[in-house]
């Protein structure tokens, strides 16, 4: 009895305690919008569960102690790393999950049961969101919206969208923190490039080679597209691809011929069951990544190309392109493209640093490999 009594009190308390700390602000998110709520919110529904990318990296003790619902996406894109999450943090498996604002299987009413503070969305569903409505409802519930970006233009609104969160959940000088270490990171690459002004390579990214048999998905002048650009290369689908994400066809890789391709891989078992994808990530199998990156020199939009002819054909996490790690990337990239400008960077030191300092689990090498490695 005294011990039920104790944990209400307790529960009574703090939540006095969090009444009394609450003070409405109001935050402009990466789509524009002011949005007023009251903060630290203490309740909040992920749009996208690799979002917790960014959380943990504010919260890295407990990434989940305000996480009262996600979308069921982080297993299925990134099963190596929820399976390393899920090992020090076992409740997260009970946490409600959710379908996709985009494909309109969210369901609002089991949100509202949750009574979230505030669903952090990422900017790409917001036209999905508008057109089935569901920001309407959610605002009928006085529960408001928030969009953040690590996706459409991640050099562009990472920083920012940090700045979003961390204000949001009282974390702003673990987020300044944080962002300091991503700016001199990437600094390390971008200050090189400016002053040596090198010859610059070009370079095919192939997103998410082998996931489906069509050839090739890629990106144009943002995300990947833009890492390429910043590590000092050229990007040949800069001017075919408009958006973001797009495909390239065969003949044009092989009219490009690109010097050096980048094929983007991971886990990806949940959608395409023993596919050809690269499964870099950490603790990758190399000797099984690096068969399936050869063989994906053997397609027809492959043939003859300068990068495969050099070896100069390599494999990148994924995930990249949807996180705040952007700027390791960069590094690696750099490493590939400018090998004798970046002879003593060493973008597996910042990576461990990045999970040492940060990060809520240990680091484990397998998030690249390149078919020019000894």
């Amino acid at each position: 009895m005294a011990t039920h009594f104790s944990k209400w009190l307790f529960g009574a308390l703090s939540a006095l305690s969090f009444a009394a700390s609450a003070d409405e602000i109001t935050v402009t998110d990466v789509a524009g919008r002011d949005v007023t709520l009251d903060a630290p919110v203490e309740r909040v529904i992920l749009g996208e569960g690799r979002q917790i990318y960014l959380v943990g990296l504010l919260e890295p003790e407990d990434p989940f102690a305000h996480v009262v619902g996600w979308r069921e996406d982080f297993s299925q894109a990134d099963p190596d790393n929820y399976a390393r999450y899920l090992e020090r943090f076992p409740e997260m498996e009970a946490i409600p999950t959710f379908g996709g604002f985009k494909d309109g299987t969210f369901d609002v009413e089991q949100a509202a049961s949750l009574t979230p503070d505030v669903v952090m969305m990422n900017i790409e569903a917001k036209a999905a969101t508008e057109d089935a409505g569901y920001d309407d409802k959610l605002a009928e519930l006085d529960i408001p919206i928030v969009y953040v970006d690590f996706r459409e233009d991640p050099i562009a609104n990472t920083i920012p969208s940090m700045r979003i969160i961390g204000k949001l959940m009282g974390d702003e000088a673990a987020a300044e923190e944080f962002i300091t270490f991503a700016e001199e990171q990437l600094a390390r690459v971008t200050d090189v490039i400016e002053q040596a002004d090198p010859e610059r390579p070009s370079v095919f990214i192939d997103r998410a080679g082998g996931y489906s048999d069509e050839c090739c998905m890629s990106f144009g002048p943002a995300n990947f597209g833009e890492y390429v650009t910043l590590a000092g290369g050229t990007n040949i689908a800069a001017d075919i691809i408009p958006n973001t994400f797009g495909t390239l066809n065969p003949e044009q890789i092989i009219a490009a011929d690109p010097d050096h391709v980048v094929v983007t891989g991971g886990s990806w078992d949940a959608y395409v069951p023993g596919g050809d994808w690269v499964g870099v990530g950490p603790g990758a199998d190399m000797d099984k990544a690096r068969a399936k990156l050869e063989a994906l020199t053997e397609r027809t939009a492959m043939t003859g190309i300068q990068a495969v002819e050099s070896d100069n054909f390599h494999a990148i996490w994924h995930q990249f392109y949807n996180s705040p790690y952007y700027f390791v990337a960069i590094q690696q990239l750099a490493k590939w493209l400018h090998p004798d400008l970046f002879a003593d960077l060493d973008p597996e030191a910042t990576m461990a640093e990045l999970h040492d300092r940060f990060l809520p689990i240990d680091y484990e090498p397998g998030y690249w490999l390149s078919l020019n490695d000894d």
